[in-house]
């Protein structure tokens, strides 16, 4: 398993690399980090979206929570992040420990909690695919990083905002 995550790791970090667009994903990437997009996104929608003020509370508090499991998870697993020989990372990390990716956590638990809230979900979706994948691009995630994060966000999300029901369209979030 670990050869096929390196082989195509290897492949993410030598196809598609020009000096321009290796800076283009590292700055786009950088929006992702600590979940800052997603936070970013639903502090907006909280100040401004007063009728669903509730929905986008627990929706942000959702990314919060998506992030923070991931952190207590990356103590727990300690997995190093790549280093292939001849190819560096191509951004620097906050630390040494790859798994799960937060930016795939964070990104995924922010398309579905904010896609329950009520914004079009494949504009979430296609952000939250970019941001995990510029990862790959960059050298500091394996591929199953990327997979466990998106699954753990999507997870944490699908728990703590679930579907409207027709009878309760204002919240996704369950009474407090």
């Amino acid at each position: 398993m670990r050869a096929l995550e390196e082989r195509a790791l290897r492949v993410a970090r030598t196809r598609w690399h020009t000096p321009a667009a290796e800076r283009a994903v590292a700055r786009f990437s950088r929006v992702g980090e600590h979940g800052a997009v997603w936070l970013a996104l639903g502090a907006a929608a909280t100040a401004l979206d007063r009728p669903r003020r509730a929905r986008w509370r627990c929706a942000l508090s959702t990314i919060a929570l998506a992030y923070t499991a991931n952190t207590a998870i990356k103590l727990l697993v300690r997995r190093r992040r790549p280093e292939l020989e001849g190819l560096p990372a191509l951004t620097a990390t906050p630390t040494r420990l790859s798994f799960p990716s937060a930016h795939a956590s964070t990104s995924f638990a922010g398309a579905l909690a904010y896609s329950r809230a009520g914004l079009p979900a494949a504009p979430l979706y296609a952000l939250a695919g970019g941001l995990a994948l510029s990862r790959l691009y960059l050298g500091v995630h394996y591929p199953s990083d990327l997979i466990a994060g998106s699954l753990l966000g999507s997870a944490v999300a699908a728990l703590a905002c679930p579907r409207r029901s027709p009878r309760s369209p204002r919240s996704p979030c369950p009474p407090r």
